[in-house]
């Protein structure tokens, strides 16, 4: 089929990639052009194969997962990521997300939430496991922060980053340059009182619905 999702699958355990590709193929829709076992091959087959959604995991010998995102940026190759891991830690979610992945699973719940997830990214959409996106929702705003202090264009940049928007998306989509955005979020910050590369993040998250 032609309009099949094309997916990658890099880990480095063997029982792992046979279980994700069982959970796959019971979907018509979705087909696996490839595995890796190392981030080093799974570059390359990336860069060869050019699939839609490639699952890396975050832990793998020679290139580990963020590796793997890393230059998948420098070279511009456009697939989506969706990283898997054993760790449940918001600042390895955080991480991820900051590398542009839409996605985010965890292990134990992986063969569950693949088909969901890849379908997800697939159309431009995030797929976070639910158990870290709730600690994230959990986390409490900075007190009293002075939101009546961001301007419309602040407000609605904080609702494009709690969208998992890039700068360069939130400046394609507002028309200004990217570089711009940047600055929006540097004064945001400063307005709010955030420190730290990923209090805009979890500001935004908290907040979205209240902007």
């Amino acid at each position: 089929m032609n309009d099949q999702i094309r997916i990658l699958i890099a880990d480095d355990h063997p029982v792992v990639r046979k279980g994700l590709r069982m959970a796959v193929e019971e979907d018509p829709g979705l087909t696996i052009v490839a595995e890796a076992a190392d981030g080093e091959t799974a570059l390359a087959l990336i860069e060869r194969l050019l699939p839609q959604v490639a699952v890396l995991d975050i832990d793998m010998p020679k290139l580990d997962g963020f590796a793997v995102a890393r230059e998948l940026h420098k070279r511009r190759l456009p697939v989506e990521m969706i990283f898997l891991t054993m760790h449940a830690q918001e600042d390895l979610l955080l991480a991820a997300i900051e590398l542009g992945a839409k996605g985010y699973l965890l292990k134990d719940s992986a063969l569950i939430e693949i088909v969901a997830a890849v379908r997800a990214v697939a159309g431009g959409q995030p797929y976070l496991n639910s158990v870290l996106t709730a600690r994230l929702l959990q986390r409490q705003p900075p007190p009293h922060a002075p939101v009546d202090r961001l301007t419309p264009t602040e407000r609605r940049i904080v609702q494009l980053v709690a969208d998992d928007k890039s700068s360069k998306e939130i400046g394609a989509e507002l028309s200004i340059h990217y570089r711009t955005v940047e600055n929006h979020r540097t004064n945001i910050c400063r307005k709010l009182g955030l420190e730290g590369s990923n209090a805009l993040l979890r500001f935004a998250l908290q907040n979205k619905h209240s902007l």
